[in-house]
């Protein structure tokens, strides 16, 4: 299954609620399992994202789903990664020339 990296930036609406930011991982959590995904790890951070989360989806389309339900909720915006592994990548080069 694909593997995503989303780095997190709080809204204000986002930092306004911040005290509920654990409530709102364990919702995203089961959201993304009850769509075929699954939220592998979340981390709060200092410095320029106040999160990175690392996340699983069958495909780039459920992958934008699930960002743009948690986005609509309005307390997070998110830069998001395709991260490939060391089999995927494997793969991409033996396609190189």
């Amino acid at each position: 299954m694909p593997r995503y990296v989303a780095l997190l930036t709080w809204t204000e609406q986002g930092l306004h609620n911040v005290k509920d930011t654990i409530t709102r991982a364990q919702a995203a959590r089961q959201a993304f399992q009850a769509g075929g995904g699954q939220l592998i790890d979340i981390y709060w951070t200092m410095g320029q994202y106040d999160a990175v989360t690392i996340f699983e989806a069958p495909d780039d389309e459920t992958a934008s789903r699930f960002l743009l339900a948690v986005g609509l909720q309005g307390n997070i915006r998110t830069v998001t990664l395709r991260a490939f592994n060391e089999q995927e990548m494997g793969r991409i080069l033996q396609g190189l020339p």
